[in-house]
């Protein structure tokens, strides 16, 4: 049997970093780790190729050389979704498709031969099966729920470790909150399940074995979920990290009370992890009420991302614009809290209803949703009717991504990092680090690009009067802060827009009449 691995092109977004890829010679920002990991669960006598489009292009002789193409894709990549499989279709390719677009909207996907919903360990070896057989059916039940102990180590040698900039490994799956617009319970439900520390770190251990050194990404929905589990996890990777020279340096994403727990994150810091993104959403607590965010309720969120940074890790930050609570007061309230905080990854984006959600669920039964969800939520589309006004919504969230990425808002805010920054670490001294110096040089502090000539000098100059170790740190800021500003603020003029063609509210879900003096007794 043949499988061709496939995973579709992402947009131009703010985690796609396209911009920042070029001063490090790198074709993409992480490889596809569910393509990879369904690999390893394939028969070993099978022949597999991979093809990233991200890193390549897709082949008429690729789609032609296999027997079955195997498709896994984000709602972000849906326009690359939708080619692909006509593509594949006109040239009488069978596909089989899974992972978090067709687990939540497996309605789009008539097309498709064999889709798999949900997560494959328990699924996969029963669709094997049937494909040895020649009697695969064309939809798998998902089998929610199954333990990582099934999960085997990616197959990494279908891809070249060079195309990328980080890595992916996954410790756990989960996350015990449940905030109104979030898929990630839809998708792995709210029991964390993590793998072993033993199996976790044969994984580096097989990343590290292919020649792997920098940075890894640790995809889990919440790190901290299970914080007794990870923190044993924790005190072994140490060990690893220092028996091995420190290969990699990590980062993750985890809930706001990571700040609550000082062990953690001095255990966190002595691993390896450098970075961390938190979900902020808004400093306006009736949104975050709104969206049930208990969790960061309950901490002053200004303080809390001190804290962290305090311990060694910068904090990435994730803002959300559009809740029914925000007034028109939000938007400079979130440009000063961003600003005062020193994130200087701030994702700041619209609110989004991704298919099956609790929010899509409401504003489906309120009558308000309009469309699909693009899958980016740095975009200017938006697919439902909000409460403010949309217009003095979209001008508004123009207004703060336009101040905190311009070049002096940008420089002021990474001052403050660095000087609220405890940086554990010192990145070594590399040939693609160099370079990276001397492009970012020409490019922003030469030739000018965006803007950033004065600022870029002035930080770097900064970065060594408030430590000098923090330089490198620095020249990686204004690189990715150029990704940044080319990536949310050369969009065209707002329009709302439907993302697709509308078919009407989730099954079962009655539109109601939608008036402002309605909703406002609407507390989600």
């Amino acid at each position: 049997m043949k499988v061709l691995f496939l995973y579709p092109e992402i947009p131009d977004t703010f985690w796609s970093f396209k911009h920042a890829l070029k001063f490090v010679s790198k074709k993409a920002a992480f490889p596809p780790l569910g393509l990879l990991t369904v690999a390893s669960m394939m028969p070993g006598g099978w022949e597999k190729r991979l093809v990233d489009m991200n890193v390549r292009k897709l082949k008429d002789a690729d789609i032609l050389w296999a027997d079955y193409v195997c498709i896994s894709a984000m709602h972000v990549q849906k326009e690359s979704v939708m080619k692909v499989i006509a593509r594949c279709k006109a040239l009488g390719a069978k596909i089989i498709a899974g992972g978090p677009y067709f687990t939540t909207s497996p309605d789009l996907f008539d097309d498709v031969d064999h889709l798999v919903p949900g997560e494959a360990e328990l699924v996969l070896p029963e669709l094997v099966a049937d494909l040895v057989r020649g009697e695969a059916r064309r939809i798998y039940a998902p089998r929610p729920g199954p333990n990582l102990c099934l999960t085997p180590v990616p197959q990494w040698d279908l891809i070249d470790l060079k195309d990328y900039d980080s890595m992916l490994v996954q410790f756990s799956r989960g996350c015990p909150f449940d905030c109104e617009f979030c898929d990630i319970v839809l998708l792995n439900g709210r029991r964390q399940r993590t793998k072993s520390p033993g199996q976790f770190i044969a994984e580096l251990d097989s990343l590290y074995r292919h020649g792997w050194r920098g940075s890894v990404f640790v995809v889990d929905d919440n790190f901290i979920g299970s914080k007794a589990k990870v923190k044993e996890m924790l005190r072994e990777l140490k060990v690893w990290m220092e028996l091995h020279g420190r290969p990699f340096h990590f980062f993750t994403e985890a809930s706001v009370n990571l700040a609550e727990d000082r062990e953690l994150m001095t255990l966190m810091a002595e691993a390896g992890f450098n970075k961390v993104f938190v979900g902020i959403e808004t400093p306006n607590l009736e949104s975050l009420k709104e969206t049930n965010k208990q969790q960061n309720l309950k901490n002053d969120l200004l303080e809390a991302v001190k804290t962290i940074q305090r311990s060694g890790m910068e904090v990435m930050g994730g803002f959300i614009l559009g809740f029914d609570h925000d007034t028109e007061s939000v938007f400079q309230r979130q440009i000063d809290f961003i600003q005062s905080s020193g994130i200087t990854m701030a994702m700041v984006g619209l609110l989004t209803a991704l298919p099956g959600t609790k929010l899509w669920k409401r504003l489906g039964t309120e009558g308000r949703l309009i469309g699909e969800s693009s899958g980016n939520n740095t975009s200017l589309s938006i697919n439902f009717v909000p409460a403010m006004d949309v217009g003095n919504l979209l001008e508004g969230y123009r207004r703060v991504v336009e101040t905190i990425y311009s070049p002096e808002g940008y420089y002021h805010r990474c001052v403050t990092f660095l000087k609220g920054y405890r940086q554990k670490t010192v990145s070594k001294i590399s040939l693609p680090g160099v370079l990276a110096f001397f492009r970012s040089a020409w490019r922003m502090g030469i030739r000018n690009d965006e803007g950033f000539r004065p600022w870029f000098w002035k930080l770097l100059l900064q970065s060594l009067v408030i430590n000098p170790k923090t330089f490198g740190e620095a020249v990686r800021l204004m690189i990715v802060g150029m990704h940044f500003r080319k990536s949310l603020c050369t969009k065209a003029d707002p329009v709302l827009k439907e993302s697709a063609p509308w078919a009407g509210p989730p099954e079962g879900l009655e539109p109601q009449p939608f008036t402002r003096e309605g909703q406002q007794a609407h507390p989600g």
